[in-house]
């Protein structure tokens, strides 16, 4: 019963704008995340039929149910596992279950189908036979690669090496499983393989994390020892991927708004063995980059609140977002988180991603954030990865259900420039002067009267020696007759 209860009240906050999915079912506290998640993306996958069904039977009427609880019940009835609950509730609706399942006949044979997936809403239909992988991370700060496919082994399970290709994904069965193509530590199954219950998982030697949401981590590549943020963190995955990367060495930064949210953190790093982090309950957007404790901060990861639309189940959703305005809203956000983590003096590197789909939250984020801070250029991230960034900004990688065999995903990563020689620190070498230029620069002083007569004399024109002789006579007469 609780399950249903939850499952409806986070139904109507998605609809009313007031949460993404994921970030709802993690904040519930549910004591099963994992069954409450599965139960609310395929309610709302099948959410147009349901209300369908619901309207011709007039179920509302003559049960007295809540629309969103009427929803998750009706899928669990007839498209689910059967309804789990007891009492009340299950008394109705399997009272009322064969004019709904005759509901349901009646939609099919209308749109001629036979399937109840071929009802899916055209978004679904492309991605339907894209099985995303069981993807599945070896936590380092607590045991090797090696030792877990060992032990992977002895349980039974068929190691088949790295693979040739993408493709070879798909051929993944039962208990087979590979490691990955681009991240050494990763490892992946079949999607139907479940590791909740498995004693790796609850000991924290691996992470249950989706391969695009392993990238941001592994592409940031802080060194061991160095001062690194995750700027957004909780709910964690991304934080004890740093702190794996750090070898649990130099300070790890991770801020979070959300109380709840960081104190479940806390117990998933815990549970991780996770020891350089500094929790911090603040908004990003208010710490101070100019403050002594981050002077040091050469790497920052930010992933910040976005639309969730690359997330399979919430691709229902892309439409109604983009009417009610809501990606604008969250692009300026997000552009505003950058901006503000490209003010730490030091910082040397940033990645920005996001789990979305559209250009207005990734591409056209990074250029309004370049065009604003040119000490800072793009980073061409993984030549050979299948799918880039939209052009021109193809330096920057996407991942998507069908090219990837993940989630969708965007990921840049941003540097700083190499600094230019400082002109103003150069020696100043002055020219030596011409000839002509000294010669105008020398300071000009009255002559004496025996320089007077030398210049005049070297300014008379060459004279024979009988007109000097003359000159002498005439001056020893004119002394003469001054006596």
């Amino acid at each position: 019963m609780a399950l249903y209860l939850k499952a409806a009240e986070i139904l109507e906050k998605v609809e009313q704008k007031r949460g993404a999915v994921k970030t709802l079912v993690y904040d519930s506290k549910f004591q099963n995340i994992k069954q409450l998640f599965a139960l609310v993306c395929e309610t709302q996958k099948y959410s147009s039929v349901l209300q369908e069904i619901i309207d011709s039977t007039k179920l509302l009427k003559e049960t007295k149910l809540r629309i969103h609880l009427a929803k998750v019940l009706v899928y669990d009835l007839l498209i689910g596992h059967g309804v789990k609950c007891g009492g009340a509730w299950k008394t109705t609706m399997l009272k009322h279950r064969s004019r709904l399942q005759a509901a349901l006949a009646r939609i099919k044979i209308r749109r001629k189908v036979s399937r109840n997936q071929d009802l899916l809403p055209s978004s679904f239909q492309q991605t339907q036979n894209d099985v995303i992988p069981r993807y599945v991370r070896v936590n380092t700060l607590k045991t090797t690669l090696e030792d877990v496919i060992d032990y992977l082994k002895r349980e039974g399970f068929s190691y088949q090496g790295t693979p040739g290709r993408l493709e070879d994904l798909d051929r993944l069965s039962g208990k087979m499983f590979l490691c990955d193509l681009h991240l050494k530590d990763l490892l992946v199954f079949s999607g139907k393989t479940d590791f909740h219950d498995h004693f790796l998982y609850k000991a924290g030697h691996i992470i249950l994390q989706d391969k695009a949401s392993c990238l941001p981590a592994f592409l940031l590549n802080p060194p061991v020892g160095s001062h690194v943020i995750d700027a957004c963190a909780a709910p964690g995955n991304k934080t004890s991927h740093l702190a794996a990367i750090m070898k649990n060495k130099g300070k790890l930064f991770a801020f979070d708004l959300d109380a709840k949210r960081l104190s479940t953190m806390s117990t998933l790093l815990l549970r991780a063995g996770v020891t350089c982090q500094q929790l911090a309950n603040q908004d990003f957007l208010k710490v101070d980059p100019q403050k002594s404790e981050y002077k040091e901060v050469k790497y920052i990861l930010l992933d910040p609140s976005c639309s969730g639309s690359g997330m399979v189940c919430l691709r229902d959703e892309l439409s109604e977002t983009q009417e009610d305005g809501r990606l604008q809203a969250l692009a300026a956000f997000q552009l505003h988180c950058l901006n503000h983590a490209l003010q730490f003096p030091q910082l040397e590197r940033i990645i920005y991603s996001t789990c979305s789909v559209h250009s207005q939250e990734n591409e056209e984020v990074v250029t309004a954030c370049l065009q604003q801070n040119p000490a800072f250029r793009l980073v061409h991230l993984l030549p050979d990865w299948p799918e880039r960034g939209h052009e021109p900004l193809t330096q920057c990688l996407r991942a998507s259900t069908a090219k990837t065999r993940t989630h969708g995903f965007f990921v840049a990563m941003l540097e700083r420039r190499p600094a230019l020689p400082d002109e103003e620190n150069l020696p100043v070498i002055t020219p030596l002067p011409s000839a002509s230029e000294e010669k105008q620069d020398k300071p000009q002083s009255n002559p004496s009267d025996e320089e007077q007569e030398n210049m005049e004399t070297s300014n008379e024109q060459p004279t024979n020696p009988s007109s000097k002789k003359k000159r002498k006579r005439n001056r020893k007469k004119h002394k003469k007759q001054e006596s």
